[in-house]
């Protein structure tokens, strides 16, 4: 038995008949709205409880995500700086290459010598050039099937 249902059954036996019920129906109102504040009081602080719970799990996660996005954003630019390293030592390379080629390029323009001209002898006559019936037709074009397999 609860506090309030002993304090009203002792009010109960001490009071005369004709005002009992009345003061039983106080005291059950009474006790009512005890209860409704007791457990109005309960929900309030398991609310409060949860709110600042919840609060506080948004700060970490908050905090957490920042952190996290420091470490995303160290990541990207040490990979640029990577990429930036290596594009450098590319367009070095290049630029290398084509003083190289340009360094050929210019001991082939020297002057040629009498052995280097070519001669008559060297252009192709009328006979050197093949005739219609030995250029290859499409009946010569291999297919997947004239393809060697290599077997292991």
């Amino acid at each position: 038995m609860s506090v309030g249902k002993k304090i009203a059954k002792k009010v109960a036996e001490h009071t005369p008949e004709p005002v009992k019920e009345k003061v039983m129906d106080k005291a059950k109102e009474k006790f009512a709205d005890d209860m409704r504040d007791h457990v109005q009081d309960g929900v309030q602080s398991k609310v409060k409880e949860a709110s600042e719970k919840l609060e506080q799990n948004k700060e970490e996660n908050a905090e957490n995500v920042h952190s996290k996005a420091e470490d995303a954003k160290e990541k990207v630019q040490d990979v640029l700086l990577s990429v930036r390293e290596k594009l450098g030592n590319a367009k070095e390379a290049g630029e290398e290459f084509q003083e190289k080629m340009s360094d050929s390029d210019q001991k082939k323009t020297k002057v040629k010598g009498v052995g280097s001209l070519k001669g008559a002898s060297d252009i192709k006559s009328s006979l050197d050039i093949k005739s219609s019936t030995e250029i290859k037709s499409s009946e010569n074009i291999k297919s997947s099937k004239d393809i060697k397999r290599i077997t292991s």
